[in-house]
């Protein structure tokens, strides 16, 4: 399962009882609207369809806060990197969404029926809970959580069955830069992403 939620997106993002209920159910229609790009990106094709499925993981992209999953993942070394390896870095992990995380993610919803739950909030960040039945994994519960970046919400974190992508990714990163360095992480980054193509 912890493999699966790096798939989903990496598609490389904490339940907590005291998230109050809420009637907006915008930050719901963005992560529908997520989904339903991701949905349509299709595996296997060729010429107008591989140019379809850039057009809807482009889309994709736009759903999430690609900025503030770069900062929250890379966490205490986030500080130590100049502008320039910032900007590497969120390019890099948003073409990874792009390539690796939203076609594996479209395979594992392709075919499910999605059940949302009631959208909560805390301060700054709302939580849209989601129920998928899988035919290998079972029922697996799903929450994103979003921010508000200027006018639009914005996915900052997927909780898969409690665990978030963010800190996993975050674990992953942390690992690499303590054995090898900063520029290591963006090779292996490099790889992934040549890998896919």
């Amino acid at each position: 399962m912890k493999k699966l939620l790096s798939t989903v997106l990496f598609i490389v993002f904490m339940t907590n009882p005291l998230w109050a209920e809420t009637v907006d159910s915008e930050p719901q229609a963005v992560v529908q609207q997520l989904l339903g790009k991701i949905r349509q990106i299709k595996a296997g094709l060729s010429g107008q369809e591989k140019a379809d499925n850039q057009k809807h993981s482009q889309s994709a992209l736009s759903f999430l806060s690609v900025s503030e999953i770069s900062k929250k993942a890379l966490g205490k070394h986030w500080a130590k990197l100049s502008d320039t390896e910032r900007e590497k870095f969120q390019t890099l992990l948003g073409e990874l969404f792009v390539h690796v995380a939203f076609p594996s993610s479209a395979k594992f919803f392709a075919e499910l029926d999605l059940v949302y739950g009631k959208t909560k909030e805390k301060k700054t960040v709302v939580a849209v809970p989601l129920t998928v039945i899988h035919e290998k994994e079972g029922e697996v519960g799903i929450d994103f959580h979003l921010t508000r970046t200027g006018d639009q919400w914005q996915v900052v974190d997927v909780i898969l069955d409690g665990v978030s992508m963010r800190n996993n990714l975050r674990s992953q990163f942390y690992k690499v830069i303590k054995k090898k360095g900063f520029d290591e992480l963006l090779r292996k980054m490099n790889k992934k992403l040549m890998d896919a193509h």
